[in-house]
């Protein structure tokens, strides 16, 4: 009988889904992964399924392999029309994106033609996106602010439309599939990051450049705070550059040759560096 008591306490405290307000319910269909909310959140109820239809829950659209247990269960094309579900639904208040390996130049085109208020996007390993691609999306997308691009097989090109197209962009990450120093050197790249001038934050690990071109970067992006050159090997920070970097960048992130590398964090209000080694 006490045990009996005890479970119908625990359900009266349980709380009642369903009567949350309709915001705040929202609110937490916002934070769910994009597969979940497609296959299982707006079929819970009818009440879910018609907050599911309101614009603010698809914000954002998240499929990464953060969640490997959809790729056991969905395959490629299957994710490409919950992309296309979702950017459907957003009626183009979609203003974040983050996909991975799935990412083509058709779906690209189709986000950029149906959410032209987008201002983060997030590209990992997406192998099937071309510079051509990539580039004709970019132009719809010129209130871009954040940016990353990590391991896909996108040039200078790219990052050339890129800045051309969206001249409110303040973070940018372009990080290399490989090490610069399996490569040669070239400032191509960073002299065209250097025409950014709106840049607070700077993610080019692996990239070419020579300290000619960190110094464009520097000398182009006067409001940069954060910068990540880790794995760009073919710089000289021994003498006056590496303390142009202390002093003008509070985050910096540098290269080293070994499995650790250093996080250089400057206060401003102390006007002390503090050296701390990160194990990778």
């Amino acid at each position: 009988m006490m045990m009996t008591n005890e479970v119908e306490g625990e359900r009266t405290n349980m709380p009642n889904w369903l009567a949350l307000p309709r915001d705040i319910t929202v609110n937490i269909l916002q934070r769910l992964d994009t597969i979940d909310v497609v296959t299982s959140a707006c079929q819970v109820c009818p009440l879910w399924w018609n907050i599911c239809k309101d614009p603010r829950v698809w914000h954002t659209m998240q499929i990464n392999m953060t969640n490997r247990r959809f790729f056991s269960r969905f395959f490629p094309p299957d994710l490409v029309k919950i992309c296309h579900y979702a950017v459907d639904r957003s009626c183009g208040f979609l203003i974040d994106i983050d996909i991975e390996f799935i990412g083509t130049d058709r779906l690209l085109q189709y986000i950029s033609e149906n959410a032209s208020n987008l201002r983060c996007m997030k590209l990992v390993e997406c192998s099937k996106i071309s510079d051509k691609g990539f580039s004709e999306a970019v132009r719809k997308l010129q209130y871009l602010e954040d940016v990353n691009i990590s391991k896909c097989n996108l040039s200078k090109d790219s990052l050339e439309v890129l800045g051309r197209s969206c001249p409110s962009l303040k973070s940018l990450q372009f990080a290399k599939a490989r090490p610069s120093f399996m490569l040669g050197t070239d400032d191509t790249e960073a002299l065209i990051i250097a025409t950014m001038s709106t840049l607070t934050r700077l993610d080019i690990k692996g990239n070419m450049l020579t300290n000619a071109g960190l110094l464009a970067i520097l000398d182009g992006c006067p409001l940069l705070e954060s910068l990540g050159i880790e794995e760009c090997y073919h710089l000289d920070l021994s003498g006056s550059l590496r303390k142009r970097c202390l002093e003008q960048i509070k985050d910096l992130r540098l290269p080293v040759l070994d499995s650790n590398y250093y996080h250089v964090m400057y206060n401003g209000n102390s006007n002390c560096h503090s050296l701390c080694g990160l194990l990778l």
